[in-house]
């Protein structure tokens, strides 16, 4: 009989335990996409008390919460606290085949050394233990990171935000000179910049970005001019990637004046019509492609989620607190006439393909295959499985359909996509479920009995591939 989250945990087999022990455990982490606080790095931020830590803003956690009964007061109605930790405990046992069963005994486990199965019988003691390591010396937020090993953590980020809290964590790791220390890298989120479906919020954000690009954006040559400036100024503060939002990729590419006249309709106030919206979009994405292909930098699609389906909790919480769901599929038409558009003026940048539609992967991974061009190794992307995939079975589906379809060995490997500094065992998930699916092949004889070769590849896999495909500033071994 098996123990519970054993040292070989999901490793059921020796070809799978000696990958995932002598090649994956001790790789470090570039945690490439993710929601983290970049005040909160910069200061290395304390947290109080183990709930602000873990349930402050998981809303991955209140989603099963609320499942379970618990009211919204206990969830997000104060600052989370012993009653919101309580009202965890009791959900966690009803998790089984969740992976937030694992995920919660992972991060009790590596940050805490707390083995027990959390439960209201457990919570009290597990709720001592855990607040007197917070209170004492190494739990700080970046001290946190520091921990899990992660070399490179890479924020989402406004094109219009003065990036405060990168220059100054920036400033003072390059005056201690700690290599140790990781690096902290702006992502460039231009959504905003896109959202031309309201035109009065948009041409409000036009000036928010106008005077954060120091210029006066009237035009759509004035917009791609700002954003550019912003990229490039992102890009100093070792930005390598931008990161889009889109519930389907745009796919209806117009010239130049085209692009300018519908502008100017918008910032004039009108309405766009939905091919009007989706033209001047595809628009814009080409030109930051272009943009990231000039400064080799990565762009990050992420594609069939839609938001805020629940208007009245969305009226009383906002945005991002666990109310959005997986789209329909991603258009392997619009995906492929957007990528065309790049391709054609010959400023396709590096690109990864992110579906919150597991159904979506075949397709993507086979879309993706027309736009490899032999310019970079695994230049296109079929990102990892997120948000509602990250768990076994979308892990390993991602994992199959890209070895199918594609080079799996060429993979950038995992993100947390997380707001939460308890998030990085999730990396330690992905490299178990990873050994046991190439340490399966070994052992079926779908691939040679060679741990140095498939060694290798599940290092390049695990941290290797995404270090030289980001090329972050610094980050060399």
């Amino acid at each position: 009989m098996k123990t519970f989250m054993d040292e070989n945990f999901l490793l059921p087999d020796e070809s799978s335990r000696r990958l995932f022990h002598d090649y994956a455990a001790g790789m470090p982490i570039i945690d490439y996409h993710c929601h983290l606080s970049p005040a909160d790095i910069a200061r290395n931020a304390k947290f109080a008390n183990i709930a602000q830590a873990w349930l402050g803003g998981d809303h991955y956690k209140w989603r099963a919460m609320r499942a379970a009964g618990v009211p919204e007061k206990n969830i997000t109605g104060h600052p989370a606290d012993y009653e919101t930790f309580l009202a965890w405990a009791k959900t966690v046992p009803q998790l089984v085949g969740n992976p937030l069963y694992h995920w919660t005994h992972l991060e009790l486990r590596r940050y805490f050394s707390v083995d027990d199965v959390l439960s209201e019988r457990t919570a009290p003691a597990i709720w001592e233990a855990c607040n007197a390591k917070i209170a004492g010396a190494g739990f700080g937020a970046r001290e946190l990171l520091e921990k899990m090993m992660v070399k490179a953590v890479c924020t989402t980020d406004d094109p219009a935000d003065s990036l405060e809290h990168h220059k100054a964590y920036g400033a003072s790791r390059a005056t201690r000179g700690d290599s140790a220390e990781p690096l902290m890298a702006p992502t460039f989120r231009p959504d905003k910049a896109l959202a031309v479906e309201d035109p009065k919020a948009w041409k409000d954000y036009l000036g928010r970005l106008g005077a954060a690009a120091g210029a006066e954006i009237r035009g759509f040559s004035g917009l791609v001019a700002a954003l550019d400036a912003r990229h490039a100024a992102f890009h100093e503060l070792g930005c390598r990637a931008t990161d889009h939002a889109l519930v389907q990729p745009p796919g209806r590419p117009i010239d130049a004046m085209a692009a300018e006249a519908l502008f100017a309709k918008a910032f004039g106030g009108a309405r766009l019509s939905a091919d009007e919206v989706e033209s001047l979009k595809t628009a814009l994405l080409v030109e930051v492609g272009a943009m990231n292909a000039r400064r080799g930098w990565a762009m990050q699609l992420h594609m069939a989620a839609i938001r805020n389906l629940n208007s009245r909790m969305f009226a009383a919480l906002g945005a991002d607190t666990g109310y959005d769901a997986a789209g329909d599929g991603v258009s392997a038409r619009a995906l492929g006439a957007l990528l065309d558009a790049m391709a054609s003026r010959g400023e396709l940048p590096k690109v990864i393909l992110y579906s919150l539609n597991a159904h979506d992967y075949e397709v993507m991974a086979t879309v993706m295959g027309c736009f490899q061009d032999g310019s970079a190794p695994g230049k296109m992307q079929l990102g990892s499985s997120w948000w509602f995939n990250d768990h076994i079975d979308g892990m390993e589906a991602q994992l199959k359909a890209l070895a199918n379809l594609g080079l799996l060995a060429r993979f950038v490997g995992m993100l947390t996509d997380s707001r939460s500094f308890l998030s990085f065992p999730r990396h330690e998930y992905f490299r178990r479920i990873l050994c046991r699916l190439a340490g399966g092949w070994m052992e079926s004889g779908q691939a040679p009995m060679d741990f140095d070769a498939m060694g290798d590849i599940i290092k390049d896999v695990c941290y290797r591939n995404a270090r030289s495909y980001f090329d972050l500033p610094g980050i060399r071994e």
